[in-house]
């Protein structure tokens, strides 16, 4: 029973995006960057289950896109920071 545990444990990949885990709305992250999937499948993912309560981690093609969305969202957070700037400097001159 403590394998089976573990083997879950180990598909997870929640602990590894635990520091932003509550900052995304996965369902519209897997719309954007998991279009061929369900929502309700990206989750299962996410816990490291398949549809039937198994077993059921990403596989290492999953894994690459999950990160690949994760930079790419990284790089739209930035930018939408970088655009900010400019009025904060207009707005500490006045």
């Amino acid at each position: 029973m403590k394998d089976i545990a573990n083997r879950y444990k180990n598909s997870s990949i929640i602990p590894l995006v635990d520091d932003i885990y509550d900052l995304i709305t996965w369902g519209d992250f897997a719309r954007c960057f998991f279009p061929d999937h369900s929502v309700s499948w990206f989750y299962n993912k996410m816990r490291g289950v398949d549809g039937n309560g198994g077993i059921g981690a990403f596989t290492d093609d999953e894994k690459e896109q999950l990160s690949e969305g994760l930079i790419q969202l990284a790089e739209r957070i930035k930018t939408a920071a970088e655009r900010i700037q400019p009025c904060l400097k207009s707005i500490k001159s006045k």
